[in-house]
C-alpha cells in the first residue's frame, strides 16, 4: 500500500507562481506545503520539513532546480526524496534530462491551478515503491 503524499517542499523563484501553486497543492489538493522561493531557501528548509516529495522549478536564478536537486541529494533527509520538476521549456531532450535525473516526472508551466494536486498525486502514485 502506498502511503499517501502529505508534505511536499515546493520550489519557485517567481512570487507570483508560487503563490498560485500554494493554493493550488494546499487549499485544493490539501497538501502540506514549504514552499521556498530558492535552492538556497529549500536547502535551509528541507531538514526541518522532511517533505515526502520535492517539487522544483528548472530554471531559477542562482541554483537551478537540477542543481538544488543535486545539492539536496547530499543532504541525508532528501537523499532519496522523489523529485518532481515544473518548467515551461518541454523539450523531449530536456524531459529525457529530468527523467535521468530521477524525476518522477515534469509538470508544463503554465499549469492548470485546479489541476496541479492531481497531476503531482498521479506521479507520487506511480512512483516506483520504496526499496525497489
Amino acid at each position: 500500500m502506498t502511503p499517501p503524499l502529505q508534505r511536499v517542499l515546493y520550489v519557485e523563484d517567481d512570487a507570483d507562481i508560487r503563490t498560485i501553486a500554494v493554493l493550488a497543492l494546499e487549499t485544493v489538493g490539501g497538501l502540506q506545503l514549504r514552499a521556498c522561493a530558492s535552492g538556497a531557501e529549500a536547502l535551509e528548509a528541507a531538514a526541518g520539513f522532511a517533505p515526502d516529495l520535492l517539487l522544483l522549478d528548472v530554471m531559477m536564478p542562482g541554483m537551478d532546480g537540477p542543481t538544488t536537486l543535486q545539492r539536496l541529494r547530499e543532504l541525508p533527509g532528501t537523499a532519496r526524496t522523489p523529485v518532481v520538476f515544473m518548467t515551461a521549456k518541454m523539450q523531449a531532450s530536456e524531459i529525457e534530462h529530468y527523467l535521468s535525473l530521477g524525476a518522477l516526472g515534469v509538470i508544463t508551466k503554465p499549469f492548470d491551478p485546479m489541476a496541479l494536486a492531481v497531476q503531482v498525486q498521479d506521479l507520487w502514485r506511480q512512483r516506483p515503491a520504496a526499496g525497489a
